[in-house]
């Protein structure tokens, strides 16, 4: 990169602010050849030579040409050995086809930098006693004397509406007076972003954790508040608001706040809001949005949380053409299609910045469970270690299972015992704490999957102890000061105090069941460097800028809701993207723990692997299209063409045309002679196929196959297209499902048993289960394969399904009760081999009728069509035509294009189709037969009511205030009842409630059961009963007696009450907001009644952000 390029943004510690502007701000002299050639790159000519003026001065190994097409983070370093580069080649013109617009848009002007960091050489982690694993030490040794070298990428690419008047970024001339300097150099990265906002251009910047994306961020406000212009800054949670405003108040002093709990100076130039606010204000027209210049969204990627990444998309939408906009986003694939949506819904240049840069580069080690030594796995460079991986997955043995990371005994080998079978010794944990704290490689994060195994890990290292009696004295201050606001009652809290004297010793936990006062106080605590080891749940990693110098995993392996598994690539980069402190650490360390083998693939999957797509989350909901139609010029289905959702399906056109195109050619290549013959043929067999199958599912069912399953019997087994012929049976079992509980209802019958089966397979191939797929099954039906004819193979127990046999035989042989030795399974395949040989003409079936004793009329019917369909194949002209097979497999293939083509038209139809109207149709049809719109989509006074509902079912509620549900209810009764709406916790915990609840609840149930009956019947897919349970009242007692002036010891059942109890009061907020809309006085104190019986300002409950 030439040295003069941005050179405005190298900004040294300078001796008067007149000196620098003069000497740090020259605009970069552009060769004239060089800057001509670009011009015309980004016009969409093929660029000859376009780079040899840029490049003249270049070495030539810098010349690298860059790939003409979309950046893929993903992409390897296009020079490894290169130092530094610059390579800008402006793609041709794409055009493509807006889904909001139809007019195209360009992606063009693509650079990529190749820049190096030198980093102190390291020793890597070292155990103690044990000695250092693989080759880090060898490598240290090496690398004494001198720094290790690394590379990491900058791309840049910017979709471009049409005629825009595009100047390349290189061709960037800075202002001779920014609007901020730094006193260091910004990284490439930041260069090119910045230079992004200085021509008021948008920009999405994808970077590592730590990175340094909050300078773009800075600024963009910074730009603002210089030109007089208002700036909004917006986040995914009110946790992460409060800390920037802290930070932006101390560094640019006109700073806001808005959370919806708390509001602070709303006239600021810069204000901090979380995107629900943000929405609300684009909703409601404030006067303050016609004033904003710049939006920064932080965390964008967020937007594909399925509960609130709509809530992105309605605001990106919503924002006026004239705003600008900064995306900070962690590593993502598709930044470039996110830019491509933005330019084509707001008509406005869009840069995509991409960098793979790590300021602390990070090494991955692994720790097998009960091993006392670690195994790096992947180093500083990326590189994977094969070695040093087969090491770790060596010392974990060969039974590998599961254990509770939470249990005293966690860690220590199978039943608490080392791999030698000696007594118990510290836990896996405890060891790797220990050891980090010698190295002195903390702080640490040590990450958990659940509150339970957070809690249990931190009293394993109760004992401990990491602070200096000083530091623990700041410790007791810290704490002292930030509970002294609080009540007496409060402060005597179990939680408050049992986790001073672990934080005292410098041991932090943080997750959602804590009480928010104390997770801020932790997280000051650890930001101050008073805590050496914090357990914390996976929501630790979103947003807050709390970085350690370790990240130690508890398990690789997570509980998603419904399986476990293992973390995706992205959760990976999250996580352990907080290890390495910028400035402070030459390294991040990440430690993996693990109790289960893992395949080589899975573990590069995993550390290696892509992080997650940024998709679209989007859905409607009746608040959305409620404000929608009553905002003047927008409607529902402006928001539906406009919706990165649409964008993306749309997107997808042009690749499917294209498949289209090949899979037409493809079947028109294929002429088949007499194909009219072939075709009936071809349908008696795809016919007797379906027929077949059906019979097998009936021989295959429980009831008439299970009778016959004896040791010994001789049963065909066929799996997909892997004919495994004839084997053994062994024994069978019924199968349980996750946790050893029963399988669903809707499993068939034939998958509800396992048959162990004595197979003939290939050398090599290992024994695994023969199950279904996505069943938690470790093993895949991939490795296993059958024996092929004339080899000698081995014969091995195989579980399978009972849906699997083939055929159940008349024959049984004898079968040695013990099938481990060699010579009994051999013994075995000489007998059914023998059988074979006698039967030359097939082994004897067990007869349906006979046999099994199957009389059921409709059996009979199968077979007699089995049997029709078989003769009329028999007697078909091509039966014996010894061209058969050719021509059969010619006319299967060319049916299999034809399958193929049809799927794919309906999926472009589908893509050109706007998606959810089906759904809009049927929510607008709820909405006019509830009076909440008319037949013309003009609000009604009901719709107007919904519109003020955000945090709660809008339709029930508002149903709820027109039906005078809260007329005669006390401000206590209307908390309590709320508390329904907010609660989403499952909970299996029942208490009979008092008449004063249990009557308004019931009034509530039978409301909810009539919308649910007008949705069903205006076609939308509702469950009545599920529709009414989703109103949880298991915390109305609770929330009663809290208004009732109750302590909250008294009433503490969930841990998540302090944010059912915040939620409630945002809900309460939006219910007296509802009754002022229609008028009603009375209603409207009431609610602000109940809002005043729910606040108390010194409790726990409602105690102020520490960052305020």
């Amino acid at each position: 990169m030439d040295d003069d390029l941005f050179a405005s943004f190298n900004q040294p510690p300078p001796p008067s602010n007149a000196q620098a502007a003069g000497d740090a701000h020259r605009a970069p002299a552009v060769d004239e050849k060089a800057k001509k050639s670009t011009s015309k790159g980004s016009k969409g000519s093929k660029g000859k030579g376009k780079d040899k003026a840029k490049d003249q001065d270049a070495p030539a190994s810098t010349k690298t040409k860059a790939p003409k097409r979309p950046l893929s983070p993903q992409d390897p370093p296009v020079d490894a050995d290169s130092l530094k580069k610059l390579k800008q080649d402006t793609l041709e013109n794409r055009p493509t086809a807006s889904s909001a617009t139809g007019e195209p848009f360009s992606v063009t002007d693509e650079i990529e930098i190749t820049a190096q960091t030198t980093v102190k050489p390291s020793a890597g982690f070292t155990t103690t006693p044990a000695q250092p694993t693989g080759d880090s030490a060898a490598s240290a040794q090496q690398h004494e004397e001198e720094g290790l070298v690394l590379q990491h990428q900058v791309r840049h690419q910017v979709a471009l509406p049409p005629n825009y008047p595009y100047v390349p970024i290189s061709q960037h001339v800075p202002p001779a007076e920014p609007a901020r300097t730094y006193p260091f150099e910004l990284d490439p990265f930041q260069k090119v972003s910045v230079a992004s906002i200085q021509r008021n251009e948008s920009v999405l910047v994808s970077a590592h954790t730590s990175a340094g994306k909050t300078v773009v961020a800075e600024y963009a406000i910074a730009q603002c508040l210089k030109q007089g212009q208002r700036v909004v800054y917006t986040s995914p949670i009110k946790a992460l608001s409060n800390q920037k405003y802290r930070e932006m108040l101390a560094e640019f002093g006109d700073v806001g706040l808005m959370t919806g709990d708390v509001t602070i100076n709303p006239t600021a130039s810069c204000l901090v809001m979380t995107t629900e606010i943000l929405r609300s204000m684009l909703y409601r027209g404030s006067e303050i949005m016609r004033e904003v210049a710049w939006v920064v969204f932080d965390e964008i990627h967020y937007m594909r949380d399925k509960e609130r990444g709509v809530v992105w998309e309605e605001t990106i939408i919503l924002l006026p053409h004239k705003v600008r906009y900064v995306f900070l986003s962690a590593t993502i694939p598709n930044a470039m299609e996110f830019a491509e949506w933005i330019c084509t819904t707001h008509q406005q240049p869009c840069h995509v910045v991409y960098t793979d840069y790590r300021p602390t580069p990070l090494q991955h080690y692994l720790f097998p469970a009960g091993a006392d030594g670690i195994h790096l796995v992947v180093d500083e460079k990326g590189n994977f270690r094969e070695d040093n991986f087969a090491k770790a997955m060596g010392a974990l043995g060969g039974d590998s299972k599961g254990e509770d990371p939470a249990s005293a005994t966690s860690g220590q080998g199978r039943k608490g015992k080392s791999k030698k079978g000696a007594t118990k010794g510290p836990s896996d944990i405890y060891k790797i704490v220990k050891m980090i704290m010698v190295k002195n490689y903390n702080p640490v994060i040590v990450f958990a999957f659940s509150k339970r195994e957070c809690e249990g890990l931190a009293l394993q290292m109760s004992k401990l102890e990491f602070n200096s009696d000083e530091e623990r004295d700041m410790v007791q201050t810290v704490f002292t000061n930030a509970i002294s606001g609080l009540s007496e009652d409060d402060r005597q809290l179990p939680q408050i105090e049992h986790i001073l004297p672990l934080l005292k010793r410098g041991i932090g936990i943080h997750h959602g069941g804590l009480l928010p006062i104390l997770k801020e106080v932790i997280e000051i605590l650890f930001q101050e460097g008073l805590l050496k080891v914090l357990f914390a749940t996976e929501t630790f990693s979103i947003g807050l800028n709390m970085p350690a110098k370790t990240v130690v995993f508890t398990s690789v392996r997570k509980f998603d809701g419904r399986d476990f598994r293992n973390l995706s690539g992205g959760e990976y980069i999250q996580m352990s993207g907080r290890a390495g402190r910028r400035g402070l650490d030459d390294r991040g360390i990440v430690i993996m723990m693990t109790d289960e083998k893992l395949e080589p693939a899975a573990a590069k999957g995993m550390v290696k692997g892509q992080a997650d797509r940024l998709d679209s989350a989007f859905h409607l909901g009746y608040n959305m299209i409620l404000n929608l139609m009553r905002v003047e010029g927008l409607t529902p289905e402006y928001m539906l063409e406009r919706s990165f959702y649409q964008f993306q399906n749309t997107a997808s056109v042009p690749k499917l045309e294209d498949e289209l195109r090949q899979l037409d050619e493809q079947r028109a290549g294929i002429v088949i002679p007499d194909e009219d013959n072939i075709a009936d043929y071809y349908d008696l067999r795809q016919q007797l196929d379906i027929l077949n199958k059906d019979l097998r599912d009936v021989l295959n069912h429980p009831t008439y196959a299970l009778p016959f399953l004896q040791p010994g019997r001789l049963v065909r087994v066929k799996h997909d297209d892997l004919d495994f012929g004839w084997g053994v049976v062994v024994n069978y079992q019924k199968r349980l499902g996750s946790k050893g509980k029963p399988l669903p209802a809707d499993e068939p019958p034939q998958n509800q048993y396992i048959v162990d089966v004595l197979l003939h397979l290939a050398k090599g191939t290992a024994p695994g289960p023969i199950l279904p797929k996505n069943k938690g099954t470790s093993s895949s039906i991939s490795t296993i394969q059958p024996c092929p004819a004339g080899e000698e193979g081995e014969f091995a127990v195989v579980p399978v399904l009972l849906s699997t046999l083939d055929g159940i035989s008349h024959i049984r042989i004898f079968l040695a009760k013990d099938l481990k030795p060699l010579e009994a399974r051999m013994q075995a395949l000489r007998s059914v081999k023998e059988v074979k040989r006698r039967f030359p003409d097939g082994i004897a079936l067990l007869d349906p009728v006979e046999n099994m004793g199957i009389v059921d009329d409709a059996f009979k019917k199968l077979l007699r069509k089995i049997e029709i369909l078989e003769s009329r194949l028999v007697s078909n002209p091509l039966h014996s035509d010894p061209n058969l097979p050719a021509l059969y497999d010619q006319y299967a293939a060319k049916e299999s294009l034809k399958t193929k083509v049809r799927g794919l038209k309906k999926k472009i139809q589908a893509a050109h189709s706007v998606m959810h109207l089906d759904e809009l149709r049927n929510r607008k049809r709820t909405l006019r037969r509830l009076g909440f719109a008319t037949q013309d989509d003009v609000v009604e006074q009901k719709g107007r009511v919904a519109c003020e509902i955000s945090s709660g079912d809008e339709l029930l509620l508002t149903e709820m205030v027109f039906g005078g549900v809260f007329n005669d209810l006390t401000p206590q009764q209307c908390a309590a009842l709320l508390s329904c709406f907010v609660f989403d916790e499952k909970s299996e915990q029942t208490s009979k409630l008092t008449e004063e609840l249990a009557g308004p609840l019931r009034v509530m149930q039978e409301a909810a059961r009539r919308i649910a009956k007008i949705a069903i019947e205006s076609k939308m897919t509702v469950v009545e009963d599920e529709y009414v349970a989703s109103f949880k009242p298991q915390l109305m007692d609770a929330v009663f007696a809290w208004c009732n002036g109750a302590k909250f010891s008294d009433i503490c059942k969930a841990s998540s009450l302090i944010r059912v109890f915040r939620r409630l009061q945002e809900l309460i907020r939006q219910m007296s907001m509802a009754a002022k809309a229609i008028g009603s006085e009375e209603l409207e104190k009431k609610f602000n009644d109940s809002l005043a019986c729910l606040e108390r300002p010194s409790s726990v409950a409602f105690a102020a952000s520490l960052y305020l």
